[in-house]
């Protein structure tokens, strides 16, 4: 986790463990084998790191949240975890496999040139990267409540977050040495745990950004208007769902002879 969010380790265990839930699905796709050495993006609290271990493989988990790997480390001692910076990290020796589930969009999009220029770099010719992260139209629905109710009360904002669509991300990778081999833009009903309060604590913990330099006496009055706006889509009555869409991909090194634009002999 990165950029501009104020994290709480403990709480984000607590009410959205399903991160860390939805991220097992995407271990299979990785399919870690023993003995592999992959480094963990945005590894968090650390319970996919841990999963990644259990299979076998030497794991580095990172994250730029000191909350995060304080945590992760209490939670998991006999995992590696390492406060760094993805666009600037500097591995000692290659991995044979980069991971990273729903931490991708917390960097500005600008910056993500420099984060696949380090996953190439740390990558072992036969590597691969295995990525998921808020893609286009994630949250939309929520994000656009939130800036209208904020709006309404003088305060002007966008979402902070970085959610490509395929056809803008896919250059991006591949023009840093990575083919593609899987890349998919798909919808992803997300349930909210904790009811009723479910949607307030899901913008509590993601969406801090939102309320910089917002008067505290008028937060309130902004989530009682965006939960009145959302109720009819969001909310089953029991339940608030989020409106997630995930950009999944897979890619993996070029090889030198087989890299677009080289020329024809």
């Amino acid at each position: 986790m990165t950029d501009g969010n104020d994290w709480d380790a403990t709480e984000y265990d607590r009410d959205h463990a399903f991160v860390a839930q939805y991220g097992r699905d995407l271990l299979e796709l990785l399919a870690p084998e023993p003995g592999e050495r992959i480094l963990d993006i945005g590894c968090g609290t650390g319970h996919l790191t841990a999963a990644i271990a259990d299979r076998g493989a030497e794991v580095v988990g990172i994250d730029a949240a000191p909350e995060m790997v304080e945590q992760a480390r209490a939670a998991h001692p006999d995992c590696t975890f390492r406060q760094a910076d993805i666009r600037e990290y500097d591995p000692d020796r290659p991995f044979d496999a980069v991971f990273s589930n729903a931490a991708l969009h917390w960097i500005p999009g600008p910056d993500h040139d420099a984060v696949l220029s380090t996953v190439a770099d740390a990558l072992s010719p036969d590597g691969r990267f295995v990525a998921e992260f808020g893609g286009h139209g994630n949250v939309a629905a929520i994000t656009d409540a939130l800036e209208s109710a904020l709006a309404d009360r003088g305060y002007e904002r966008s979402h902070p977050w970085y959610f490509p669509s395929v056809g803008a991300y896919a250059p991006r990778v591949e023009s840093h040495g990575l083919e593609l081999r899987l890349v998919r833009l798909f919808d992803r009903p997300t349930e909210l745990d904790d009811g009723e309060a479910g949607l307030r604590n899901w913008i509590g913990m993601f969406g801090d950004e939102f309320f910089a330099g917002v008067d505290p006496t008028e937060r309130e009055t902004v989530l009682d208007t965006v939960e009145d706006r959302l109720r009819p889509r969001l909310f089953d009555g029991e339940s608030w769902t989020a409106d997630y869409r995930r950009l999944r991909l897979l890619a993996r090194p070029y090889a030198d002879d087989t890299r677009p634009g080289r020329p024809v002999e």
